[in-house]
Parts: structure tokens; sequence; C-alpha cells
């Protein structure tokens, strides 16, 4: 997500463009997958990637020499001492198809303004038509709703309902028809961090390094500024709590990390409902399962269906200490639950919340207020 914003900077600097370079098919062994790019601007500066580093010499060497007669699609192998008539073997195992085309070219600003939308929400997918010896490259670029934003001159009205057709039931996504590369371009990964300490600067910092839309809010406006958090997207400071207030969907990242119980509690409540993809939460897990047991009251559900929803102790287990070591726990948990790579984590059970609650309740958490709450 990061190379997205890198390449829309680049290209939004002006100056002209020579070449955008996207890896299309790979085979074997390969470091970025299909949907890595590069784009090259005329001064030979470039953003983004299409290898760890061993292809983006040669393709930069050569691109605008390679599409000085239009877009084509070259093969590079990383086979070990590979003697196939492919440019060269780099030692990496596997075979790439680059698609080199020209930045001038209705196609290629197509596609610029398709990540630059996604970049601003607008989730949508693009289709582009490998060129070949009998055809040149076209593309088409259809809204979530199926709407066409842009289709190449070229292209027929069957290839065009055709393709509706395929991106619509998701099988053109899945499975690529030959000759087609098919790619969702998504939004941003959002990620909601309620709490504006110290702590959270790190986490912030990372989330945006990743390239993710980041959001603080806090109830406490002498904490909730932009200037402590210039990674944000967004500081807000939330005098009420309230689901519009909040703008939570399903998809996002949340982690709860106010320090102060009271505040904790009635986000949980509010967050809960709205059940985003990871809700982490901060504390340890004797606090963490006096606040599940309350909210669960306040709700009026049961502890094991709340306990299902919130990654608490938040992280995984990485080990260190300080806040950018928890950050980088909290952020690496994160990253995993929304890709649906997350293994095991160290969450509440309902059994853990009942034995904490039974062996001890609120007198084993004394702090009902965070000093910070007071102005």
């Amino acid at each position: 997500m990061m190379e997205r914003r890198q390449i829309v900077g680049l290209w939004q600097q002006g100056g002209g463009t020579a070449v955008l370079v996207t890896l299309v098919r790979a085979e074997g062994s390969s470091y970025r997958r299909p949907g890595a790019r590069l784009l090259l601007g005329h001064r030979g500066e470039y953003a983004g990637t299409i290898s760890g580093g061993c292809l983006e010499t040669e393709v930069v060497r050569k691109a605008a020499w390679l599409v000085r007669d239009g877009a084509m699609v070259e093969r590079y192998s990383t086979m070990f001492d590979d003697t196939a008539e492919i440019p060269f073997g780099l030692g990496c195992g596997g075979v790439v198809d680059l698609l080199l085309e020209r930045g001038d070219t209705p196609e290629c600003r197509a596609l610029i303004g398709a990540m630059e939308g996604a970049l601003a929400g607008e989730d949508v997918t693009v289709l582009t038509w490998l060129p070949r010896k009998d055809r040149k490259l076209a593309r088409a670029v259809l809204s979530a709703d199926g709407d066409f934003l842009f289709a190449s001159s070229g292209l027929t009205e069957p290839e065009l309902v055709d393709a509706r057709a395929g991106v619509l039931r998701r099988g053109w996504v899945e499975t690529m028809p030959e000759g087609i590369f098919v790619e969702r371009i998504a939004a941003p990964q959002r990620l909601f961090v309620l709490g504006a300490g110290d702590d959270a600067k790190p986490l912030v910092s990372m989330g945006a390094l990743l390239g993710w839309s980041v959001t603080v809010m806090d109830g406490r406006a002498q904490l909730a500024r932009a200037e402590r958090f210039a990674d944000a997207e967004r500081v807000v400071a939330i005098p009420s709590v309230s689901t519009d207030v909040l703008g939570i969907r399903p998809e996002d990242a949340v982690v709860l990390m106010t320090h102060s119980y009271e505040q904790d509690r009635e986000l949980l409540a509010a967050v809960l409902p709205l059940r985003p993809k990871y809700l982490g939460l901060l504390g340890a897990r004797h606090r963490s399962a006096l606040l599940v047991s309350e909210v669960a009251v306040k709700l009026g559900r049961t502890i094991a269906s709340c306990c299902e929803q919130i990654y608490a102790p938040v992280g995984l287990d990485l080990g260190g200490d300080g806040p950018e070591a928890i950050a980088l726990a909290v952020i690496a948990e994160a990253q995993a639950c929304c890709m649906g790579k997350l293994g095991a984590s160290r969450r509440l059970s309902a059994e853990d919340v009942e034995r904490h609650v039974r062996e001890g309740g609120a007198s084993r958490y004394l702090q009902s207020q965070c000093a910070l709450d007071i102005a």
C-alpha cells in the first residue's frame, strides 16, 4: 500500500512520466507477486519495486527503449544458471513477466487515476488486455458497482459485456482469463487508534509506514492534537462516544489504548456492535477481563461472544519492552488478522474472564481514572 502512495506521489509531482512497469505473472519463487509496480520518471527517478532489487537496475536502464513502439511484456528469469532464452538468471528461482507501458497514454493515466481513487477510499477493478502481436494493450476500469469508469477505444462491446459479467461474479478476479491481467485495487486498510497517549505514536507511525489510513481518536482534547501525530490522516477529539462519531466499518482495524478504564469501557461498548475485523484491547489480562465482563452485561451479550471479537492481551508475543516493541507486536497482529494470516494468539477466552473476575474483580484494578483525564 505504501508503494502505491509513492507511485501516485511521483506521478503527482509532474515533470512527465516515462514508463509504468507492472508484474503481471510470476512462476516459481519471486520476491514480489503480481500487481507489484514501478513508475519511472523522465529524469531516471522511480517509485515502487518489482523485485528484491535485482531487476530494477536492468528494467530502469532499458524501459524507455523497450516501449518505443508501444506497450510490451518482457520475461525475466531468476533461475540460477538458467540457459533458456530469457534475459538473464539471478538465482532467485523463478520467472516473472513484466508489462511495460508508456506513461503518456490514456490507459496509463486511467490506471494511475484508479490508484488515486483507491487511496481516497474507492475500490475498483482494473482489467488489462496484455499486448500481443495481433493487438495493442487495452484497459478497462470498473467501479465497485460494476460501472465502467474507463474503457479503451479498441475494446468491443462483447468484450466489455463479458468483462463486466466476469468481474461482478468475481470469477475474473480469482481466475484470470488467458491474456487478461485482472486486479482489484482496494482502498488502504483503515486503522483506528482509540487513545492519544505517547505510546500511541509508534503505533500510528508503523501503520502509516504500511500505507494504512490511520485515525487517532481520544476524548481528551489536550492529547488529540494533529501536531502530536504527524503520520495520522485524522486526529479527532471526541467529547462523546457514538457510532456515528466513530465511523468504524467491519473491514477496519481498531486498537483501544486510552489507559483510562472508564474511557475504555465506554469505547469498547460502542465499538463491539460495529464488529471491526480487528479489535485489540491494550492492558493486563485481569483488567481486560473486568472490562469485557462489564461491557457484556451492558450490551446484554455473553462473555464468550464478546471474547470472540477481541484480541486481548493485544499484540503477538514477540518479546521486548517499551512503546516501540509493543507497537510492533500490535501492528503485526493487526496485519496478520486483516490479511487472514493470523495463527495462534493470546486472546482472552470466556473462561479467562470468568476466572479473573472470580479471583478478584474490581479490587484487582484500583485505578478507575487515568491521571491524564484530569485537565
